[in-house]
């Protein structure tokens, strides 16, 4: 069994699959979870009616174009009445059905919670074990607390339409916490800018605007899971947020310029950076443009009048690096210390872009670099 598998041998493949499914899988199972996982193993979740499938369906297209072997497991809701699925899912996947180098499997619920199947796992050591270069775990339509997938997939996009409205709010306790990368769904529909500009603001990971059912956006959403995935290796699942767990992460760099639109040339339109967030913010007379980058980002500063701190910063030395920011959670307790250990702050906390509240501390203090302190509203304790 295991070197059929090995072989990649769809009979052999799918027997097993329904063995694991099934609880009847023999010894077989135990060499299998030892086998090391090199594919990239990849988590598609979001509420119901975002077209995670029909996205799915068009990422599994472009890896084949790439030349790379896909394995997609779909789970459905299992029927309460005979405790089968519809399987509606693998329905809107016909097109991949005659591709020997896809293998689709779906799988009911039946009964567990959290988005997946009980053998969801075992299932992905499975097409692992057969040679998939990528598996795509597709949840099924999920609300705030199904979070599982997130412990499974190495790297997990979180699929949104327009037309939420304050549903993004009501979500940020839960599955928004687990993106590594958003995808918004359905982009041509009205709505797309300010469910963008609302993930935007509240998470620093990449923000990608899809069409699936047209294909549009597909490669620009495989190119930012890649990017969470540095040198292609396959990273342990979920260890970019446990790298979070401290308490402290860079937000952002702040990059002073004279011209916004004229640095747009370069990080948007030769880099490939997409369109910023922007906003003035008046009380330190300056015009921002946040770029997303796929963890920290890049926050573009142009002076709004001609006696600001940014205007005074680039007469003395030019455009350049003007501070950078870091996300802390216990925000209170962080600036209570730096007063008491005699740092230099610049300003009482107050909000700024996006809303934040923040500190700046002189460079003096901190060995030669402007830091900007934010409070992490979803962490702070």
């Amino acid at each position: 069994m295991i070197d059929a598998i090995r072989r990649g041998e769809t009979r052999a493949v799918a027997r097993a699959a329904t063995l694991i499914e099934n609880g009847r899988a023999g010894s077989w199972l135990a060499e299998l979870r030892s086998l090391p996982v090199s594919a990239w193993v990849v988590g598609i979740t979001g509420p119901p009616g975002a077209g995670k499938s029909t996205l799915v369906d068009r990422m599994a297209r472009e890896f084949r174009a790439a030349g790379k072997t896909v394995g997609i497991l779909a789970v459905d809701p299992t029927s309460p009445k005979t405790g089968g699925a519809i399987l509606g899912d693998r329905i809107r996947m016909q097109a991949l059905a005659g591709d020997p180098g896809v293998f689709i499997r779906s799988m009911a619920t039946r009964g567990s919670l959290g988005g997946l199947a009980q053998a969801t796992e075992d299932m992905v050591a499975l097409l692992a074990a057969a040679g998939r270069d990528v598996v795509l775990i597709e949840t099924v339509g999920v609300g705030q607390s199904e979070v599982s997938v997130a412990s499974l997939a190495a790297v997990t996009v979180v699929v949104l339409a327009p037309g939420m409205g304050d549903d993004v709010q009501a979500l940020k306790a839960g599955i928004l916490e687990i993106a590594d990368v958003f995808a918004i769904n359905k982009a041509d529909h009205e709505g797309a800018a300010g469910l963008r500009q609302d993930l935007m603001s509240f998470a620093s990971v990449p923000v990608i605007e899809t069409v699936a059912t047209e294909g549009k956006g597909v490669r620009e959403l495989i190119e930012a899971i890649r990017g969470c995935v540095p040198g292609g290796q396959r990273p342990e699942a979920g260890a970019r947020r446990r790298d979070s767990t401290s308490g402290f992460a860079i937000d952002h760099l702040g990059v002073a310029v004279r011209s916004i639109e004229a640095a747009l040339g370069f990080y948007r339109d030769r880099l490939g950076m997409g369109e910023p967030r922007r906003e003035t913010v008046d009380q330190e007379q300056v015009h921002v443009a946040m770029l997303a980058a796929g963890g920290p980002r890049i926050e573009l500063l142009e002076p709004a009048s001609e006696d600001s701190v940014i205007a005074r910063f680039i007469a003395k030395r030019g455009e350049g690096l003007h501070h950078v920011a870091l996300r802390v959670r216990d925000f209170e307790a962080t600036i209570e210390r730096l007063r008491s250990g005699g740092a230099r702050l610049l300003n009482e906390p107050r909000a700024g872009a996006g809303g934040h509240l923040y500190v700046f501390v002189h460079p003096a203090s901190t060995g030669g670099v402007l830091l900007e302190i934010i409070k992490d509203e979803e962490h702070d304790s």
